[in-house]
């Protein structure tokens, strides 16, 4: 997933205290934090699945590719490229789009539309401002938390690849690195999944 789980909770929770209560009016408010959660999880593992989807398509045909000559990097973009407009689904992937976050603008503004629908339908919340109003925050709130992210991210690769010795990117020992700096540089900018 494009988002650990850890951080699409942190935006629940980011977005339940910037809605509530000024925008939305509810006795539960943690019940926001947990549609918001929730709805970013099915649109970040619908995309995990198109890429299972892909894996297991190219599979079949990996000794047509192999004796052809085409890359399997090429040839997984152009069936997901396939797929997204068969079914016509935003891609979630920034960096796929040339966007610097992790998330594309085009998915954020998507999944906005779609948490202020699952918002509005919602019987233990009542909106208090125009949707519209109430999405361009969401969309506020998730930019900037996924603009510290990036930054985030960067300084901890940073960190990993300025070590003496040469960690290949995609190691174990790489991952467990980049995770350890990535926590740390999280909680210099506030960020705690636990809070």
């Amino acid at each position: 997933m494009l988002l650990p789980r850890e951080f699409v909770t942190y935006i629940g929770r980011r977005i339940m205290q910037r809605l509530v209560p000024g925008m939305i009016d509810t006795a539960v408010p943690q019940r926001v934090a947990e549609i918001s959660a929730d709805m970013f999880l099915q649109e970040l593992t619908a995309e995990d699945r198109l890429n299972d989807e892909v894996r297991a398509i190219l599979d079949d045909y990996a000794d047509y590719m192999r004796k052809e000559g085409v890359s399997y990097q090429e040839m997984f973009r152009r069936s997901k490229n396939t797929l997204i407009a068969q079914r016509k689904m935003v891609r979630a992937s920034g960096r796929d789009t040339g966007d610097a976050m992790k998330l594309s603008r085009d998915k954020v503004t998507d999944i906005s539309h779609k948490l202020v629908a699952a918002l509005k339908k919602s019987r233990e919340l009542r909106l208090k401002r125009d949707v519209n109003e109430i999405r361009l925050e969401i969309i506020k709130v998730v930019t900037e938390i996924l603009s510290s992210e990036e930054k985030v991210d960067r300084a901890a690769r940073d960190k990993v690849r300025s070590i003496k010795r040469d960690i290949p990117e995609g190691s174990e020992e790489w991952d467990l690195l980049h995770q350890r700096y990535y926590t740390e540089e999280l909680k210099k900018l506030g960020i705690d999944f636990a809070r």
